[in-house]
């Protein structure tokens, strides 16, 4: 299996334990006198393996992640952690620049008046390198899952 098919299947799992847990939240109390529409332990077993098996892929998708050499130097799980710094940061510039972007209207002068303590095309700038930065670095990510084994064991 590939290292990308094996994400496609975490991220199934992961969908399959969330409508699992609201399945079971809508079964584990019901009226005196009705009957569930599903029997919570059923759900609780199927939930118990999806977890189980989960937590196995995860195993496996780290330990390929960790093992994969990337570029020289750098393995997957290197890169994956500089993409998530990228968007860390875009993300923390992206509400900084909402934030200094908020317009507020002044009704008299006796209203206190804000001025901005940044440039925000500055700021709007380095937001729009690290996008970029992340969306060919993801691309780079991408490419390389499909060429690589999922480490088995």
């Amino acid at each position: 299996m590939r290292l990308a098919e094996a994400l496609v299947q975490r991220a199934d799992q992961q969908r399959k334990i969330a409508q699992l847990k609201q399945r079971l939240e809508r079964v584990v109390k019901v009226q005196e006198g009705d009957v569930p529409s599903e029997d919570p332990h059923v759900l609780l077993n199927e939930l118990h393996e999806t977890i189980g098996s989960l937590s196995e892929l995860v195993k496996k998708i780290n330990k390929t992640n960790s093992f994969t050499v990337f570029s020289e130097g750098k393995t997957l799980a290197d890169v994956l952690a500089e993409r998530d710094r990228i968007m860390q940061e875009r993300s923390a510039l992206n509400e900084i620049l909402e934030a200094a972007s908020v317009r507020q209207d002044v009704f008299s002068r006796s209203e206190v008046r804000f001025y901005r303590t940044i440039e925000v095309s500055e700021l709007q700038k380095k937001v729009d390198e690290l996008s970029k930065s992340y969306r060919e670095l993801d691309f780079k990510i991408q490419e390389k899952n499909w060429t690589i084994d999922l480490i088995e064991s």
